[in-house]
């Protein structure tokens, strides 16, 4: 059995090995530090380049101070990125319900933006090997629950992502000189609702293990058809979806579509840099199997969350998010509560921490009768990166967790606290930090992200300048304005940068 499954974790690994290559050898894979754009004079007006530091999964918002985990080259116009996160890890979590594993969780992200009239076009696809790279229905994670797999509820255990996680594509554009409208969509994508999915949140990234409320928040990031309207301003997003919000099945490999017919609305508000606040609301039809197993039901699902991302050390952050969500089904109603939190002083120590109570029924745990129950899961861990190659990161780590039940669940779990630990390497992209503290600290290498224009009339800061009081500065002949004098200086330090990636006429 160890062989076996040690088999299929290499396989999976390899897979991401292949992936990557091919992403390479398209795009040249290489810190766009490193790159020159033919893309430096292109019209860029009215781009509100500032977002794109806080753009997530899905159409969702991280605070402004993130840095970012991604190679990045230009090729003519088009400005790609490429993330990943892959871990091999050993998982075993003790009890009659635990178990062991050797797999692979993962995921690759490919991006790439281009001006296209006056807006922004941008195009992803993200995918994952877990379909080969974990075994069965899904890898352990003790209280764990959601979806199905060979007719059974799946329990005490994490299920693999998709294949395809998401391939959709998205287009904003100004409405004025503050406010623009956005629109997203694809066969397979994340619609508004919840917080930032957990694969892409700085205070999950060095966390191999799903949290335990997942279904209770941001379940609906691969959704097998979506579309997305928004409009938003400098700090805040309204935005609404129709989506397909049936939970996919066990054959991973393949799409799961259905009627659009579930709808979600979401509202971002980021007062400051450093804080992202959201609170969403949405109706899934036929999300999931009844108790009965004979037919689906409809959930009502309601999430609030905050995320704050701190400076910390030389070139560090320290990022926290807290998140609370609401089920209601026709019968009954659970709720679960989430803090998580990952100390990167130097992006090469992370500790990570989380700690989750919710509310689950028998159906949930696939237990016999219709008592609910309130369970609770701990986490904590340290995983060290080492010296980056080629733009990549690698890492190892291990993490402890601890579940914990009721009493009327001891005897099904054989204690009231079952521990868990993991074991894992991991490899992600080196950070490059966007503009602000952690890119002066960064040095040469940082990405430079400054939103610069020909003609301050165009450009999209939080408060309006004109051209007698703007910040600005003579480059190559041209005259550059920049929203703030610190704005200015980060752009002086690599021109060149700065234009490649939000290139001005």
């Amino acid at each position: 059995m160890y062989i076996r499954s040690y088999a299929r974790g290499l396989f999976g690994v390899r897979l991401v090995q292949i992936v990557l290559m091919m992403l390479a050898s398209v795009f040249g894979a290489a810190p766009v530090a490193a790159q020159e754009s033919s893309a430096s004079h292109e019209d860029h007006a009215g781009q509100d380049m500032s977002q794109i530091a806080r753009e997530a999964s899905g159409t969702s918002w991280l605070p402004d101070e993130s840095p970012m985990f991604a190679v990045h080259t230009a090729s003519g116009p088009w400005l790609l990125m490429f993330h990943e996160n892959a871990f091999v890890q050993y998982l075993n979590e003790s009890g009659p319900r635990g178990g062991d594993q050797l797999g692979s969780i993962n995921w690759i992200m490919g991006m790439a933006q281009r001006i296209v009239g006056s807006g922004r076009l941008g195009l992803r696809a993200m995918l994952s090997t877990e379909p080969a790279s974990i075994r069965g229905c899904g890898y352990p994670d003790l209280l764990a629950s959601g979806e199905q797999c060979d007719g059974q509820k799946i329990h005490d255990q994490q299920h693999p992502h998709d294949l395809f996680m998401e391939l959709a594509g998205f287009y904003t554009a100004p409405i004025g000189r503050a406010l623009h409208w956005q629109v997203y969509g694809g066969p397979t994508g994340e619609p508004a609702l919840g917080p930032v999915a957990y694969p892409h949140r700085l205070s999950a990234m060095p966390n191999p293990l799903a949290p335990i409320t997942h279904h209770w928040l941001d379940s609906t990031h691969v959704s097998f058809g979506v579309v997305t309207g928004g409009i938003y301003g400098a700090k805040w997003k309204a935005e609404t979806s129709a989506f397909n919000g049936r939970e996919p099945d066990e054959h991973r490999t393949d799409f799961d579509f259905g009627a659009l017919d579930s709808v979600s609305g979401r509202v971002w508000f980021l007062p400051t840099g450093r804080v992202a606040l959201q609170i969403s609301a949405g109706h899934l039809k036929e999300a999931e199997v009844d108790e009965a197993g004979t037919s689906r039901t409809d959930v009502n699902r309601i999430t609030a969350s905050a995320t704050y991302h701190m400076p910390y050390g030389p070139a560090g952050m320290w990022a926290s998010t807290v998140a609370w969500g609401r089920n209601s089904e026709a019968d009954h109603a659970s709720n679960a509560f989430l803090v998580e939190t990952a100390v990167n002083p130097n992006h090469r120590d992370v500790w990570f921490g989380r700690f989750e109570i919710t509310g689950k029924t028998a159906h949930d745990l696939a237990l016999p009768g219709d008592e609910a129950f309130t369970v609770s899961k701990i986490q904590g861990g340290y995983t060290r990166y080492f010296s980056a190659w080629r733009g990549f990161q690698p890492g190892l780590g291990a993490g402890l967790s601890l579940g914990i039940v009721p009493e009327s669940l001891k005897s099904t779990y054989g204690s009231r606290a079952n521990p868990g630990v993991a074991l894992y390497m991991t490899l992600r992209p080196a950070v490059m930090p966007a503009e602000g503290r952690g890119a002066a600290a960064a040095g040469a290498g940082a990405m430079v992200m400054v939103q610069t224009s020909l003609d301050p009339a165009r450009l999209t800061c939080s408060k309006p300048v004109d051209r007698d009081t703007a910040a600005k500065t003579v480059y190559e002949g041209k005259t550059y304005y920049f929203c703030s004098e610190a704005d200015r200086d980060r752009f002086l330090t690599d021109p060149k940068m700065s234009l490649s990636m939000m290139p001005a006429k």
